[in-house]
């Protein structure tokens, strides 16, 4: 019997995100190209007597340890899907690692309840439908759903319709943030788009250079900090691409390899020591430009 497994909440990154206008219901209708880099949260969940949640690293004090955090509302609503089948989900201690800023725009709390999701599924050896899947995600917030299946691709409605994608982008990405805070909800309601409105139109999969983040000027309104952080990216020359992530306020640069990555997210920590900076590379199931 598995009583322990450990998972990765990669940090999730829309290297586009169109809004296409928001829905009746009130919704945001979105058309997002989504990638993974290869850092982020850890995860260990093991089997306990009593559910509970640690948590250590950079980002610790910032993650809610009650009722309100999305790790232990994971479990809990997988916990009502097992009990539906009468399943059993074992109580478990989740000890987290928080290595990604919060409220960033790059998954953070969305990543870290796919990957317990993940977990428990590997614990319980049990598996779920796609269809399952998504209910359970969607439930928990609108990346989730992403987030769980952690590769490449499109990523329409309002985060619950994936396709896979194969497509061609530099290898490495360096990752800015102010390590200020930007909420979500703040951001959506400065884009101020009224039910049943109409935005701008949808991505061009084969034309990333027409890509953009519908969000950044709603999000400059919430943060004007953000303006800056997107300045200091295209002060590097090597970066092909420079935006935002989600609402902010992470922003990226796409470079063509990880020396250069490593070697831009050196000057500007530098630059900005009160940064957070990573280089990293994006997920496997992108076919890499050269």
């Amino acid at each position: 019997m598995i009583t322990c497994v450990t998972e990765t909440a990669k940090a999730k990154i829309n290297l586009a995100l169109h809004v296409l206008g928001r829905r009746a219901d009130g919704y945001h209708e979105l058309d997002s190209v989504v990638a993974f880099a290869n850092i982020g949260d850890e995860l260990t969940i093991s089997v306990s007597d009593t559910l509970s949640l640690s948590c250590s690293g950079k980002f610790a004090t910032e993650v809610p340890n009650d009722g309100d955090n999305i790790i232990l509302k994971a479990w809990h609503h997988l916990d009502k899907l097992f009990a539906g089948k009468a399943m059993a989900l074992p109580k478990v201690h989740v000890a987290l690692t928080k290595n990604l800023p919060v409220a960033s725009g790059i998954g953070g709390g969305s990543a870290d309840a796919a990957a317990t999701l993940r977990g428990l599924l590997r614990l319980t050896r049990q598996t779920l439908s796609e269809t399952e899947i998504t209910s359970l995600a969607k439930s928990l917030g609108a990346d989730v759903p992403v987030c769980f299946y952690e590769a490449a691709c499109q990523m329409q409605g309002i985060g619950e319709i994936i396709t896979p994608l194969t497509i061609e982008l530099p290898r490495a990405i360096v990752l800015v943030n102010p390590l200020t805070a930007c909420s979500t909800a703040s951001v959506f309601t400065n884009l101020a788009l009224k039910p049943g409105q109409p935005h701008l139109p949808p991505l061009d999969l084969y034309s990333p250079s027409d890509w953009r983040n519908d969000m950044t000027d709603a999000a400059l309104a919430t943060q004007p900090i953000i303006t800056q952080v997107l300045a200091a990216l295209k002060t590097e020359p090597a970066f092909s691409s420079v935006r935002m992530s989600g609402s902010g306020a992470t922003c990226f640069g796409l470079v063509a390899s990880m020396a250069q990555a490593s070697a831009a997210a050196a000057r500007l920590a530098v630059k900005n020591p009160g940064w957070w900076v990573r280089a990293a590379e994006l997920g496997s199931s992108i076919i890499y430009q050269h």
